[in-house]
């Protein structure tokens, strides 16, 4: 007798989403760090990418509390990596836009650790 087992159910990845204290703001700082568009906005929630490919969403949330990285009283629960050509210049230009250079730097030379507007580390590798 042969057990019949149905196929896995289709599943894709749609976005990884943020919590932070005001979507619309840290929308406009990834969109302008990452060229991406708006795809969808509402008064709490803002998704930005392209038709049919993986987003980057915010998500308000009235009591967010930012991580104290590397300090882990408020953790940081997950983090973006963006790669780049060009640590300084990619630096100076995510500082322009609103972000925050991190006081702990493990690898200065091959990534940096920036925070963003909402005080999200994220980090910036060659």
């Amino acid at each position: 007798m042969t057990s019949h087992v149905p196929p896995p159910p289709a599943i894709r990845y749609l976005a990884v989403t943020l919590d932070c204290p005001d979507p619309a703001e840290l929308a406009r700082f990834y969109s302008e760090a990452l060229n991406l568009p708006v795809a969808h906005s509402t008064d709490g929630f803002v998704l930005l990418g392209h038709e049919g490919a993986p987003g980057l969403g915010f998500y308000r949330l009235d009591d967010y509390q930012p991580p104290t990285w590397p300090d882990s009283s408020v953790p940081k629960q997950a983090h973006l990596d963006l790669g780049v050509d060009d640590l300084d210049a990619a630096e100076a230009r995510l500082v322009a836009l609103g972000a925050v250079k991190a006081n702990t730097q493990p690898l200065p030379d091959r990534r940096r650790i920036l925070l963003d507007p909402a005080g999200h580390p994220f980090c910036i590798t060659l």
